[in-house]
């Protein structure tokens, strides 16, 4: 009894001290949530009496368990952040709160906000539908008397005075941002009007002082964070404040990832040059080229100098210390089997890291959901609101092509045949025809629907490529790429044929030719060490050329794959290499 009357003496505290739980369900622990920042900061504006306090939950957590952490203490609101991931348990949380807590004050915003508006009965919970900055002032007195309204709007653009201040205090870097992303954004609003995207709603830019988003950035990287990802629509929509602020941050002595979402057609020359500074594992771009077929393009409003990207990407690739993430969407207008297969093509040969070939969703409010009649889409009602078919694929190519990007994802998408794909996209390979006939080798062993492991995707790629006439130097680049990444045996399908050099072999024509000290790789004390700790490979003089370590290509070269990687992007074995006497 003494317990439960003190329970009920601390929720009366609580109630009386107006307690609100912002709740985010993130994809990930690793991951934050901005907006809980931003409601948060402007509750403590205009709601000062409230004890604000934020919760960041992630989709993958027990339903029950994190009801019981947003009712705990009987908040007298809360406050959720709906996203097209989280929207299905969020609106169950909803649901749940409210009839754990009938007088709670439960506030939906973020950008399913007003898709849930219709799927929620009325008077569960009021939608936020817009930026919480721009809601009318009359909420806060709402909130407080409990007679919220349905529904408020809020717009950022139509603001008489627009501002963007700092989201984030000292106590959420020890807290809420802790071994997270961070999240930050320089501006708002995007230059273009995708119309598959939801920025195609509402049209405006807004961009930060740039001395004030110095002075946050600095803050930020006080508490050292492994990730700051920029949340800008396009980043480099005006090149020279994109050079200025990566530019402040190559200054910065520190280990964070920086991310980047960038249009590849705004680029200057300065630009180029600024980023042959970058050192590895520093600058991640995102680049949505969606599409290279021109009806397709301009259907969705997507304005692009084509002729200037192809270049841009492959100098960028070139540097290879900024990890390029590349965009294609499958089932936009216009874009058929045969121009997807060509989209992918020009992609391929552009060099990014990463090919991301996502399905179109539909979402809702935007112009292509509109107009999804008259372009005969048919999709999902449930989010994400994938398109099964449209009027220039049906359900089996959609079908076909989707899974073709399965095998995208998992034979290119790693850091397992850098020196395969280097090769096929020199000798510019039909990559889609490569990609069908995996697609039905995976159709045929299942592997399609199975974790697969290094070993076994190599395998598949040599199984694919023994008919081929260049069959044996691509064996070469497949066992290059294998002891690149770190193994020190190569697996059976790669042995070394009885009439070669084997690795033994090579390692012990290399212990006698070389010298007692080899500067800059080992002293007399320890030599022996070193032929321990390495591995060694015999490679023609064909493959040599290809690798760039003997540019001549008239020798053969032996091979040591060091126990120490490399300070690049793929983080590979270090090699070092000799002339085959």
């Amino acid at each position: 009894m003494i317990i439960k009357a003190q329970r009920q003496e601390k929720n009366n505290d609580l109630q009386s001290g107006r307690k609100i739980k912002l709740v985010a369900l993130n994809a990930k622990f690793i991951h934050s949530c901005l907006a809980l920042f931003y409601v948060r900061n402007e509750l403590r504006r205009n709601y000062p009496e409230a004890e604000i306090e934020i919760l960041q939950l992630t989709i993958n957590d027990n339903m029950y368990e994190s009801l019981l952490r947003i009712t705990e203490d009987q908040p007298f609101g809360v406050f959720f952040s709906a996203a097209i991931w989280n929207s299905d348990k969020t609106e169950q949380l909803v649901r749940d709160v409210r009839n754990c807590l009938p007088d709670c004050r439960i506030v939906v915003g973020g950008p399913q906000a007003g898709v849930l508006s219709e799927s929620l009965e009325q008077g569960l919970c009021s939608m936020v539908v817009g930026e919480f900055e721009g809601i009318d002032p009359a909420f806060y007195a709402d909130l407080d008397s409990g007679e919220l309204k349905p529904k408020y709007q809020g717009s950022f653009f139509k603001l008489p005075k627009r501002t963007l201040d700092y989201p984030f205090c000292e106590d959420d870097f020890e807290d809420h941002l802790k071994n997270r992303h961070i999240y930050y954004e320089t501006s708002r609003g995007c230059p273009y009007a995708c119309t598959y995207c939801l920025s195609a709603a509402e049209r405006g830019l807004f961009h930060k002082d740039l001395e004030q988003v110095k002075a946050e950035l600095l803050d930020i990287l006080k508490y050292k964070p492994k990730v700051v990802r920029f949340v800008d629509r396009t980043f480099n929509d005006i090149p020279e404040r994109a050079y200025a602020i990566w530019e402040f941050l190559i200054e910065q002595d520190c280990d964070t990832l920086f991310h980047f979402e960038i249009a590849p057609d705004r680029f200057s020359e300065e630009m180029h040059e600024l980023l042959k500074k970058v050192e590895h594992g520093r600058f991640q771009f995102e680049i949505g080229i969606q599409s290279t077929n021109d009806e397709t393009l301009t259907a969705i409003r997507r304005r692009i100098d084509k002729v200037a990207v192809h270049p841009i990407i492959k100098r960028l690739a070139e540097l290879n210390t900024i990890h390029l993430h590349v965009d294609l969407i499958l089932g936009l207008p216009y874009e058929t089997e045969e121009s997807f297969a060509r989209s992918f093509a020009d992609v391929f040969a552009m060099g990014a890291h990463y090919i991301q070939m996502g399905l179109l969703k539909i979402l809702p409010d935007t112009p292509i959901c509109h107009g999804a009649d008259e372009y005969g889409y048919r999709h999902s009602s449930h989010p994400p609101y994938s398109i099964f078919a449209n009027k220039w694929l049906n359900h089996e190519q959609v079908s076909e092509l989707y899974w073709l990007c399965e095998c995208v994802e998992k034979f290119y998408n790693n850091r397992y045949f850098v020196s395969f794909w280097a090769y096929l996209r020199l000798q510019d390979e039909d990559i889609y025809n490569f990609f069908s006939r995996l697609l039905e080798v995976g159709e045929r062993s299942g592997f399609l629907h199975r974790a697969l492991t290094q070993e076994t995707l190599c395998s598949i790629l040599y199984q694919l490529c023994q008919d081929r006439s260049d069959r044996e130097l691509i064996v070469e680049l497949l066992r290059y790429d294998w002891l690149r990444c770190g193994f020190r045996k190569l697996p059976d399908f790669l042995d070394i044929p009885e009439n070669q050099e084997d690795m033994v072999t090579t390692r012990d024509l290399l212990f006698k030719e070389l010298p007692d000290n080899f500067t800059g790789v080992f002293a007399y004390k320890n030599r022996n060490q070193f032929f321990k700790r390495s591995v060694f490979l015999k490679i023609s003089n064909q493959a040599a050329r290809f690798l760039q370590l003997d540019e001549s290509g008239a020798q053969a070269l032996r091979i040591a794959f060091l126990q120490e990687r490399e300070k690049t992007l793929y983080g590979h074995n270090s090699v070092l290499s000799f002339p085959a006497s």
